[in-house]
């Protein structure tokens, strides 16, 4: 690749790490700009270099929002694990799906977050009033874990995206502790897809490692806005986030 590629992609992998930090969704952008810098490389090689960059920002954001967010560490890392393990089920599925049909259901959900959010300006700005019980916290992480993990190893973009939505609305929990937990078991399910992507040779080595440095400077930035703004910043950049996901995704598949 020339000096002009490597730029493009570096650039590209740290605003994904940005993006992914606060609300999810960036794969999106590394994908995308992979398959048209690197010509003739594998949907798969292209899904295994992305994780290799993704994993190394959902960690390091962990990291950061950890010192300053509360983490119910004893449900979270178990979802984590079941985040790895279904997500490498859903890469070895990969070749089964129809993309076709899968697609077009994956902008409808996104679509529907688009206007849940719109129109309960409230949902993840505080916290509930009445916190969970530790029943529910263990049964919303270790589902939303499972079948968004599954999601993230089948198709991925939007797993952050899921994740807090999902934590916001069902766990009354607000945007940037939402985005706190997301982030561990997003860490999960990019470990479960990228060994199984790994042990089937469909990683660029070099190219990942260099666009993981970039994915982690990217998610340094977000995941520090995202705790010095609050909740309502989280807020709007997901809707964003949200809009140019279902627009890619319309445009990829119709376009």
């Amino acid at each position: 690749m020339q000096l002009g590629d490597w730029t493009v992609l570096l650039v590209a992998a740290a605003a994904a790490g940005w993006v992914d930090a606060v609300v999810g969704g960036g794969g999106l952008i590394i994908l995308p700009t992979l398959l048209l810098v690197v010509p003739g490389i594998a949907p798969q090689t292209a899904l295994g270099t992305n994780k290799l960059a993704a994993l190394a920002g959902t960690a390091t954001a962990v990291a950061t929002f950890a010192r300053k967010v509360p983490m119910q560490w004893k449900v979270l890392l178990p979802g984590a694990v079941i985040a790895a393990i279904t997500a490498a089920c859903g890469a070895a599925a990969v070749s089964l799906i129809d993309r076709d049909l899968f697609i077009p259901l994956v902008m409808a959900v996104l679509v529907g977050v688009a206007v849940f959010v719109t129109v309960r300006p409230s949902v993840g700005l505080t916290m509930a009033t009445h916190p969970p019980t530790r029943r529910k916290v263990i049964l919303v992480v270790g589902l939303a874990s499972g079948l968004i993990g599954l999601y993230d190893g089948l198709l991925g973009p939007g797993t952050g995206t899921f994740l807090i939505i999902t934590f916001a609305t069902l766990l009354g929990t607000e945007f940037v502790r939402a985005a706190a937990m997301a982030k561990v078991i997003n860490c999960g399910s990019n470990v479960g897809a990228l060994l199984f992507l790994g042990s089937t040779g469909h990683i660029l080595w070099g190219l990942g490692a260099g666009m993981a440095v970039a994915n982690v400077f990217g998610a340094l930035i977000g995941s520090r806005m995202a705790l010095a703004r609050g909740a309502e910043f989280v807020r709007i950049v997901l809707l964003v986030v949200v809009v140019v996901m279902v627009i890619r995704l319309g445009w990829q598949q119709f376009g």
